[in-house]
């Protein structure tokens, strides 16, 4: 079997930057492709825009020999191996968007040749790598399985987490021969080390929707959870955290403003999709995602109920939001529910300003745009305080010492000190009550 030394990287966000940094590691040549051209100048010269890779990481490898170029300056046709590693999202009614997949394959279809295996990496329906996503490779002339090898081998990227781009990582491929399965598996074995062959690429796209969708699953289990709680009055965070002392058949999930991030919000909808298009309505699913959506509205009506305890509307109401980015300790703000919260207190007339040390600007669902202001700053002139993500790099201590009043939406607050009806927590209601 072919010994592949050259590979070529298409998008290189999340995904696709780690990827490339493990293959230069692993000795093989690498050229990084991104349509997005400050990104590629921002890392031409060493900087990383992602925080599970260092500057000094991202340095090293440029030494070692990874480029970065645009597309107009690729060279695709003298890599072995071309990976795509580029964003799926939904559209504004919740249907696949396989746009920049599909940007990808004419990319690639242009200098298509002979021998090369194409990977696709991005997270997808079943039934994409071998359907759109082949067709427009095809339109090369060149036929996959005969003239070029196809697979599907997921990510498992998980964003702040570096060790989930580990060789500890198992991966999962399936291509459209037994062949090319095991190339691509070849391949990847030089950077993990565990690489699990599957039967087709569908399996092995259902595979890593099915990873995604059962978090957004149990996620939407404990969020109505908290719902529930709020009206009998007991704490969801006490249930959830007794639960988990269970040492088998339970996993533990915890509820939220909602879900963010480039997979958790999108992929039920893209199982949804898929099934509809067999005559199968997937209700469970689709009801999940519906659940997580709907929080920051949620969030929302608490911030009311918290202002109206002070005889206050939101209307009017100075609101700080402490916390833009999808999760903690990472400047990812992609699908963050901070979007729709922001926004939908605009509509209700909150003049809202938020703080974030990861993410300086930012961007609402109605499309504002704000800037990261001071912790002390949000302290002092908000009527309250939403925590939407509770960063280690921000002083919690201080919010819960200096806030007059503060919505938690994930439990910051447990274990610190708090005044009588200073906090309505998401789940559980007021404390010190």
């Amino acid at each position: 079997m072919t010994t592949d030394q050259s590979v070529a990287i298409v998008g290189l966000g999340y995904v696709g930057l780690p990827l490339a940094i493990a293959f230069v590691e692993a000795g093989l040549t690498v050229e990084g492709i991104d349509a997005h051209h400050p990104r590629v100048a921002e890392l031409a010269a060493g900087r990383s825009p992602i925080d599970d890779v260092s500057d000094e990481r991202l340095g090293a490898a440029l030494e070692q020999g990874l480029t970065v170029v645009g597309p107009d300056d690729a060279h695709l046709a003298t890599a072995n191996v071309i990976f795509v590693c580029v964003p799926t999202p939904i559209t504004t009614s919740k249907d696949p968007d396989l746009g920049p997949l599909l940007n990808a394959a004419t990319l690639i279809r242009a200098h298509l040749r002979q021998g090369q295996l194409v990977v696709l990496q991005s997270t997808t329906y079943p039934g994409t790598t071998t359907g759109p996503f082949r067709e427009e490779l095809e339109r090369s002339g060149l036929a996959a399985g005969r003239d070029f090898d196809l697979a599907y081998a997921p990510e498992r990227v998980n964003p702040g987490d570096p060790a989930s781009a580990s060789k500890d990582v198992p991966r999962l491929v399936g291509a459209t021969t037994a062949t090319a399965t095991e190339r691509a598996a070849a391949l990847l074995g030089r950077i993990n080390d565990q690489v699990r062959p599957m039967s087709s690429p569908d399996a092995a796209e259902l595979a890593k929707l099915l990873e995604n969708v059962f978090r957004n699953v149990n996620i939407a289990l404990v969020n109505q959870l908290a719902l529930l709680c709020e009206r009998m009055g007991i704490d969801v965070w006490e249930v959830v955290d007794a639960a988990a002392t269970k040492p088998f058949g339970f996993m533990r999930f915890t509820p939220g403003p909602g879900v963010g991030g480039h997979c958790i919000p999108v992929d039920p909808y893209y199982l949804a999709w898929r099934a509809r298009e067999f005559g199968f309505v997937d209700r469970f699913v689709e009801l999940a995602g519906d659940i997580n959506f709907a929080m920051p509205r949620h969030v929302v009506d608490l911030v009311a109920e918290a202002l109206n305890e002070r005889g206050a509307a939101v209307r009017g109401a100075a609101v700080g939001v402490l916390g833009v980015a999808f999760k903690p300790n990472v400047r990812d703000a992609r699908n963050s529910p901070a979007a729709d919260v922001i926004a939908l207190l605009r509509a209700r007339g909150a003049d809202v300003r938020y703080h974030d040390p990861h993410v300086p600007a930012f961007r609402a669902k109605d499309g504002a745009s704000l800037e990261s202001v001071a912790l002390e700053e949000l302290l002092a002139s908000s009527d309250v305080v939403v925590v939407v993500t509770a960063h280690a790099a921000v002083d919690i201590d201080r919010v819960y010492r200096d806030a007059d009043l503060v919505v938690d939406t994930v439990n910051s607050s447990a274990g610190r000190a708090t005044r009588s009806r200073q906090v309505l927590r998401l789940g559980a209601g007021w404390s010190g009550v």
